[in-house]
């Protein structure tokens, strides 16, 4: 499965800082201080509704992660998934008389032209689950034989109880998970299951639904935490810098990747660190595909609004925190591009040296990029008020913010 295209990266003068970021499974700041070639894995989508304004916020925050490393002249190894099939895109193809592939094809393709206008760089490796099943299968396989796995009416389950670090990516307690579980695509109260949290590594086939040859498995689908975790060894191996996504993906999906990681390689930590994104709501609730609470980013683009004003309605608020998709978040940002704009057409200006160096501080300082927005406002104020004579202010500030926040003046 191919990616997108990428956007070029300006060179800025000096050198970007080491990132400091929120790590869920420490609960508090870390210093991710990766060798030559940074590692991260952002979970993607399931393709049967895209890009919605939680998904375009999740992947701006990991693409901000991979500006600041690109900054340190580091090189960046990025993996993404597609879980190209799951039952909500079986579902939701069957809702609407779609043949899945196609649904899955079409929405793939979609967020592909969302993630190109929005400037987000793109994966190295950009892998399908389907695509995954054969590097899947051998992995379910060596967690049975290994005793960390058992079959229940011909699925495959992977006991939890078999990585001692189990519960160490989100620390929640056993009551939370168990809800959290059955809201996310779990079935804790299936019986016959040796703990209720135990996830499905392998799904028996179902009449009228598709499965491959899971050899000593049986006909079949790969689970969803699997799928990564199959992914993420293959390109990455363990210890990877960062594992991200959205903040409802720290349970269960990645406290169970990183237990099947664990108790397939026998090394502790799947990833170093584990970050997440926010959630984006509107009208009091969040934005979700179950709720039909959604603002596309191709609606958007559709009628007229500049993927630059999305990005820095994106980028207005801290990558952690929850908040709320409004009209006024939208023309705030039109506003401010404009202003943007308007200062950095002029010849000259005031110097732009202390300004890049803010939003670096900014941006290393656990992606605090409405610190970095505000630093460029008052360059801009600056602009129009006073002006200034540095000839070569104006473009070193829009290499800047084209580079380290990914918006094009």
């Amino acid at each position: 499965m191919h990616a997108w295209p990428a956007s070029e990266v300006p060179a800025l003068p000096g050198k970007g800082r080491d990132l400091q970021i929120h790590d869920t499974a420490t609960g508090g700041p870390v210093t991710l201080d990766p060798g030559p070639v940074a590692r991260i894995y952002v979970c993607g989508i399931t393709p049967y509704d895209a890009t919605h304004m939680g998904h375009a916020a999740t992947y701006n925050a990991f693409d901000l992660v991979q500006r600041v490393w690109l900054d340190t002249k580091r090189q960046v190894h990025y993996v993404q998934n597609v879980t190209d099939v799951d039952d909500p895109l079986l579902e939701r193809a069957i809702r609407d008389g779609h043949d899945w592939t196609e649904l899955a094809e079409r929405e793939t393709a979609l967020f592909r032209e969302d993630m190109t206008a929005l400037r987000m760089l793109p994966p190295q490796h950009y892998i399908g689950a389907v695509e995954a099943i054969p590097g899947i299968v051998p992995l379910v396989e060596r967690l049975r034989d290994a005793g960390a796995a058992y079959e229940l009416d011909g699925d495959v389950y992977f006991s939890v109880e078999a990585d001692p670090h189990f519960g160490g990516v989100s620390h929640y307690d056993t009551e939370v998970m168990k809800a959290l579980s059955a809201e996310r695509g779990g079935d804790p109260d299936r019986p016959g299951k040796k703990n209720p949290l135990d996830p499905m590594l392998w799904m028996a086939a179902r009449e009228g639904e598709p499965s491959w040859d899971g050899g000593s498995l049986g006909p079949g689908r790969p689970g969803w935490h699997i799928e990564c975790v199959a992914i993420a060894l293959d390109h990455l191996g363990m210890g990877f810098d960062v594992q991200g996504g959205g903040s409802d993906l720290a349970f269960p999906h990645h406290e169970m990747g990183a237990s099947h990681a664990q108790a397939l390689t026998g090394e502790y930590p799947f990833a170093r660190s584990y970050v997440h994104a926010g959630m984006v709501a509107l009208n009091g609730e969040k934005m979700s595909k179950s709720k039909g609470n959604l603002v596309f980013v191709s609606t958007l683009r559709r009628d007229g609004v500049d993927p630059a004003a999305i990005r820095l309605a994106l980028l207005s608020h801290h990558y952690r925190s929850d908040w709320e998709w409004t009209d006024a978040v939208l023309e705030e940002a039109r506003q401010r591009l404009g202003r943007w704009r308007a200062a950095v057409s002029r010849p000259d200006g005031p110097s732009a040296d202390a300004v890049v160096e803010e939003i670096r501080d900014a941006l290393a300082n656990d992606l605090d990029a409405p610190a970095a927005l505000a630093a460029v406002d008052r360059w801009a104020a600056l602009q129009h008020s006073d002006g200034g004579t540095d000839e070569g202010a104006p473009g070193l500030l829009s290499r800047a913010v084209d580079a380290l926040l990914g918006v094009a003046l």
